[in-house]
């Protein structure tokens, strides 16, 4: 049976998915909200312990999505997504749902760049980020941020939510 705490990281989850499949964004009121209900859970659930449990994932949450966000390689409402959850399961097991989910949205990305003609020149760009990296620091490189790039999006709420469910399923 699923505790309190993983049924709504999971519902928040879904809605996530439903929110960044269609409009390509995860909101603000779902992230904050979310990460808000989860503290307040805890905190009533199991007092300052409880909160300090939430505040720790929340925080370990966004820390580990954050770099990612800075070099313009991934959306703020997917940093804010994983601080959600982490306000729901705790700052261990949000990064197993960060592993987890990087993992499937590594083999989701390499479906979308096949399904759209995409791999070589995604391989391309990798390669030329390595690159630019090794010559100019780690920062990001104009032509391939999120803002610029002309390449296919991933709905990454999709993996997030993938590594979540196999977090709380290999938890039980």
């Amino acid at each position: 049976m699923l505790s309190l705490a993983h049924g709504a990281a999971l519902m928040t989850g879904l809605l996530a998915c439903v929110t960044d499949l269609r409009m390509r964004r995860v909101p603000n009121a779902l992230t904050f909200g979310a990460a808000a209900a989860g503290l307040l859970w805890h905190a009533v659930s199991g007092g300052l312990s409880g909160a300090g449990f939430a505040l720790a994932g929340w925080a370990v949450g966004i820390i580990v999505f954050l770099p990612l966000y800075a070099l313009r390689g991934m959306g703020a409402g997917d940093v804010k997504l994983l601080g959600a959850f982490g306000a729901w399961v705790g700052p261990v097991m949000v990064l197993w749902v960060a592993l987890y989910g990087s993992i499937a949205g590594g083999v989701l990305a390499v479906f979308v760049a096949l399904s759209a003609g995409y791999l070589r020149t995604a391989g391309t760009n990798i390669y030329s980020l390595l690159m630019f990296w090794r010559i100019s620091g780690v920062r990001p490189m104009p032509e391939l941020t999120l803002d610029t790039a002309v390449a296919p999006r991933l709905a990454y709420a999709v993996p997030l939510f993938a590594g979540l469910a196999v977090t709380v399923w290999l938890e039980r």
